[in-house]
């Protein structure tokens, strides 16, 4: 993130320089009413408040060592449960939007790191554990009733094998698939325990309760408290917004 000072600067004296530069531009807002002058001001201002608080925001070190054993955080290391902690301390700042990032799903099957056997056992393993110590840490500090979690990727993967690993088939994997797959909401006011949608009797195809991902969008929006409509635009004769004209809130699974 880029959060450090660089050798030899300190807080102090970017503060300094922060508050010359904001002398500076001050006095041209004076002489010109630019009202662009005071947006850099106050854009400078950000800048710095956040630098300044980010770095302690970050430190999962901080932590009590019950909290590392609920997570099984690694700090120092790059692990999956060392951002679902940071997402949690971040949720506490109130940041409004948090995504995490996880690598490693694509499980074609090419190796043994991309098998169903090996890499995707090993990829559910990292993220079980401490994705259920988010969404408990969030409960028990109340945060979980007012922020809306998410879990997904862009598609699913097919109900049959896909053969990558040669006339032996070494390995066992999965192709891409965009027909039938499932992503979990929990908070944020939607129900708890609860299922929406069925496929065939394979996974193939959803054959029940179909949610585009324009309807995702809306009913997301929705929990946000934002009408995805109000977002609509025209351009080059017909309308557009985030949800094309199509998403609609799935009202089923809110609670």
């Amino acid at each position: 993130l880029y959060v450090s000072n660089p050798n030899g600067v300190t807080r102090d004296i970017r503060r300094k320089s922060l508050d010359a530069i904001n002398a500076m531009n001050e006095e041209q807002y004076k002489e010109f009413g630019d009202p662009e002058i005071l947006s850099r001001v106050a854009q400078y201002e950000m800048a710095f408040k956040m630098q300044v608080s980010v770095p302690d925001a970050m430190d999962i070190s901080k932590e009590p060592e019950y909290i590392h054993k609920m997570y099984g955080t690694k700090p120092g290391e790059s692990a999956f449960a060392n951002n679902c902690l940071l997402a949690r301390r971040l949720a506490e700042k109130g940041v409004r939007f948090i995504q995490l990032y996880d690598w490693g799903w694509d499980t074609h099957g090419t190796g043994k790191n991309v098998s169903l056997t090996d890499g995707f056992r090993d990829r559910c393993k990292d993220v079980d554990k401490p994705i259920a110590a988010l969404l408990e840490d969030l409960k028990q500090r109340g945060l979980l009733d007012e922020t809306l979690v998410v879990w997904g990727g862009e598609f699913g993967r097919t109900p049959m094998q896909e053969n990558r690993g040669g006339k032996e088939l070494k390995f066992y994997g999965r192709d891409h698939h965009s027909e039938a797959f499932t992503m979990w909401m929990a908070g944020g006011g939607v129900k708890k325990g609860f299922s929406f949608g069925e496929t065939d009797e394979i996974g193939y195809y959803g054959v029940k309760d179909r949610v585009h991902v324009h309807d995702l969008q809306a009913t997301m929006l929705h929990q946000l408290g934002i009408n995805h409509e109000k977002l609509t635009y025209p351009f080059q004769g017909r309308n557009f917004r985030l949800t094309d004209v199509h998403g609609n809130v799935v009202n089923k699974i809110i609670a």
